[in-house]
């Protein structure tokens, strides 16, 4: 029996490829897994991690925020792994099938950081299977990053390019509509089932997510690998002139993404300061994160059918303009997360009388006071009051350490909650949520100007040969934003694991750095002159006899 030969060149057609629906179902049940085990990352790292034995292994926020900066910056550092091994060994299709299965034993890695402790958990401490798993997911999602967005790309040709904006915006509307429901999902089985579970649903989605891909297969272009040919042409005299045209537009956007990715990260512990009651719902932490990609999926369509036609008539939108627009709406962004900095620090400011009165007639209920501190889900300051209030277990009470009245009332002043030996409880003044959802609303109009435009633009000016390699080098761009976060927050870290850029401070710092960015960018953007590069359309070429590559 002949087997089913796969078509190697788009057709000319202006109908849209066949194999799209496959690539946009995959990216959505994906995308579902990726976002969800990293929505819930800095929360679980912060409250939920603890040892083999049981006994907290909170990390501090500036700890999470490095680790959680060195995943991101991993996940998109090994696409240029993955580009390689896609345009030069096994091509795009099977590089993506290979490093999916990859991808679902990090989950399981994850996954196993629950068992009880005489299960597998003991083989191995909590930490050093979320380190085993957290490497897995980076390599397996990094690896198919670029050559899941190039095979999209590879669908089309001459004919039917008119149809590739298009298919990217909905490329990326997929996304975000995995993005949207995962967020919203995973931290409520962490909350009410675990780490086993939490961590578990995405794999399985992902599994799923491989298998839509394979159903595909037949109803794809495959474009084949070039082996050594692909270094020769990537290192040509064009290859290079491609290179240096592009790695000073991606090294810009690194700073776009330093800023954006901590939407994950430090916006995520700015939530827990804030009343999150919204639409009267008191909403996660981890769960305000879903306002971006239900924004996206708004944003999309008014931007590509209303938005850029208007702005179209009146000055031409090119894609160096939209991104240096969506620079300086970052700006904006994180200037208003600073100022939500700033009035939760004063906040905390008037709180931390009433703790230091407290404190001082002895008038705190410790006891309740980390039971309602763990209510809240706040486990990590439930551990440091109680370690500096000298509360030891199986210690009797006289033979307790002292306690250190300044920790004490840091971690109430962070905690912002107080039970009096009367029963009372106080908690701190919150600003609200409002201004950290309009935080998100601008940071998002500048996502859809960035990193939308960015995926296509790196489509069109990488050559044929380079696509997927011209890809990772956009996604490295991604890794280098997650890099300059880790090491902002390694070397600004104190001898107890906290930050020295406090507060709003940490805010400004980044919302700075991001001006300079926007205004040399100007400058940069005039000097690039754009050349377009689409895939040749010819008749199929099929495979030598024989079972097709799977």
């Amino acid at each position: 029996m002949t087997a089913i030969p796969y078509r190697t060149a788009p057709a000319p057609t202006t109908a849209m490829p066949k194999g799209i629906p496959y690539i946009v179902g995959n990216e959505a049940a994906e995308r579902f897994s990726f976002y969800g085990m990293k929505t819930i990352l800095m929360v679980f790292m912060t409250q939920f991690l603890l040892t083999s034995t049981g006994t907290p292994a909170y990390m501090t926020e500036t700890e999470a925020r490095e680790w959680g900066a060195w995943f991101v910056a991993s996940a998109y550092f090994f696409p240029v792994i993955g580009a390689i091994v896609a345009d030069a060994l096994l091509g795009k299709y099977r590089t993506i099938l290979l490093l999916s299965w990859l991808y679902c034993a990090g989950h399981l890695a994850l996954a196993l950081m629950d068992l009880p402790p005489a299960g597998l958990k003991a083989t191995m401490e909590p930490k050093s299977w979320l380190m085993a798993g957290l490497f897995l997911i980076a390599l397996g999602s990094g690896g198919i990053k670029p050559c899941v967005s190039a095979h999209v790309g590879d669908q089309f040709g001459e004919t039917n390019k008119h149809l590739l904006t298009r298919v990217f915006g909905w490329f990326y509307f997929s996304i975000n509509f995995g993005s949207f429901f995962s967020t919203l999902l995973t931290p409520w089985l962490l909350d009410r089932y675990g780490a086993a579970w939490a961590f578990g649903v995405p794999g399985i989605l992902m599994a799923i997510a491989t298998v839509v891909f394979w159903m595909g297969r037949h109803k794809f272009v495959h474009i084949p690998p070039r082996g050594m040919q692909f270094v020769q042409e990537t290192f040509s005299g064009e290859g290079l002139v491609t290179i240096g045209k592009l790695v000073p537009i991606y090294a810009f956007v690194a700073v776009f993404w330093a800023l954006y990715d901590q939407t994950g990260g430090a916006w995520v512990m700015q939530a827990q300061q804030l009343d999150r009651r919204f639409l009267g719902i008191d909403w996660m932490e981890s769960q305000i994160q879903a306002i971006n990609p239900l924004l996206i999926l708004i944003f999309i369509p008014i931007a590509s059918y209303v938005v850029f036609p208007l702005a179209g008539r009146v000055f031409r939108l090119t894609p160096i303009r939209k991104i240096g627009i969506g620079f300086f709406l970052t700006v904006a962004a994180f200037s208003i997360s600073a100022m939500a900095e700033e009035r939760i620090g004063a906040a905390q400011a008037q709180f931390r009388v009433s703790v230091d009165a407290a404190i001082a007639r002895g008038e705190i209920d410790v006891a309740r006071t980390i039971e309602a501190l763990k209510d809240e889900r706040l486990n990590a300051v439930a551990s440091a009051l109680a370690a500096a209030s000298g509360m030891r277990d199986g210690v009797p009470a006289g033979q307790q350490p002292a306690p250190d009245m300044a920790a004490m009332a840091a971690a109430l002043t962070q905690g912002g909650i107080l039970v009096s030996q009367s029963g009372a409880v106080e908690h701190a003044a919150k600003p609200s949520i409002s201004w950290q959802l309009l935080a998100y609303v601008v940071i998002t109009a500048a996502e859809v100007l960035v990193s939308i435009t960015c995926l296509e633009f790196s489509y069109t000016q990488a050559p044929p040969q380079m696509k997927s390699f011209i890809m990772s080098l956009y996604l490295l761009s991604v890794s280098a934003g997650n890099v300059i976060i880790a090491l902002v927050n390694r070397f600004t870290q104190d001898a107890s694991g906290n930050s020295t850029l406090v507060g709003a401070e940490y805010y400004w710092f980044f919302t700075k750095m991001m001006a300079v960015a926007a205004v040399v960018f100007i400058g940069v953007g005039l000097l690039y002159r754009p050349r377009d590069y689409m895939q040749a359309e010819a008749p199929a070429v099929p495979h030598p006899p024989g079972r097709p590559p799977e």
